[in-house]
């Protein structure tokens, strides 16, 4: 049986991770990790479409949501072991893993890392390395923020992430975002940036054991052609674009986003158990 959800708080190396489970128990698992500057409710519509039939873990990537913000900034290996700590806490044999932007780049460093605990895995809209016009884009979001605070990030950030057209029309989801990235403690958002400034998984797909997605929204700038290459050097992977969307296809077009994600975890656990 499923119980009511309800927040739960994890201490991983100093910092509380918030984290929500959905779904009943004995089902098959599949985590869902946040991009910079969201909470877990960025997974909303995924844990409503997902609950019936898996158990859910989300959970605020650390110096977001109501997760605590570290003191000093991260790289990637810490995020990956945030998940991979996560997974011990809750008893996680294996699971399916889906992330986007920050959380795309979490998800594909854990199943390199941890391929035997990793049934499927879902990257969507990110890079397989940083570059050195994102450190400095980052750089300059950074002292954008630290001048006229986090409001100062929310409009240029909804315009980057959802097409003209998504934006002109406002709704729930676009809403719910801006009120994410304004909430973002700032020192949240600089410990986010400094791991997205140095990383390199390029290596990664190529090393994968498991069915894989790639998928961007199509309308992701550079995005779909970085995730189709990445597709194409994985052993057992998916490339998907989203029409209509931007840099969190999840939010913008739902629907064809939980499509393709079923297809993954019908394709990661075939009989239906983990």
């Amino acid at each position: 049986m499923s119980a009511p959800t309800r927040d739960i708080a994890v201490m991983v190396d100093g910092v509380v991770l918030r984290c929500r489970v959905d779904g009943p128990e004995g089902a098959p698992w599949i985590a869902f990790s946040n991009s910079l500057m969201t909470d877990l409710s960025l997974w909303d519509r995924q844990a409503a479409s997902f609950s019936g039939r898996y158990r859910v873990l989300r959970y605020d990537q650390r110096g977001h949501g109501g997760s605590s913000v570290p003191d000093a900034d991260c790289r990637f290996d810490r995020l990956v072991g945030d998940l991979e700590a996560l997974f011990d806490h809750f008893d996680i044999p294996r699971a399916a893993v889906a992330g986007v932007s920050m959380g795309g780049v979490t998800a594909l460093g854990f199943a390199a890392r941890c391929p035997e605990r990793v049934a499927g895995v879902a990257v969507c809209d990110c890079q397989g390395g940083s570059t050195a016009a994102g450190a400095a884009a980052w750089d300059e979001r950074i002292a954008l923020a630290r001048a006229g605070g986090m409001a100062a990030l929310v409009e240029p950030t909804v315009r980057r992430w959802f097409t003209p057209a998504s934006v002109e029309a406002g709704g729930p989801g676009v809403a719910s975002v801006r009120r994410m990235i304004g909430a973002t403690p700032l020192d949240g958002l600089v410990r986010g940036a400094r791991a997205l400034q140095h990383y390199d998984f390029r290596d990664c797909p190529a090393a994968l054991r498991c069915p894989a997605l790639f998928l961007a929204g199509a309308e992701d700038g550079a995005l779909p052609d970085a995730l189709r290459g990445m597709a194409e050097a994985a052993p057992d992977a998916v490339f998907t674009a989203v029409p209509g969307a931007g840099h969190l296809p999840n939010v913008e077009r739902p629907a064809a986003f939980d499509a393709a994600l079923a297809g993954l975890l019908d394709r990661a656990f075939p009989d239906g158990v983990p």
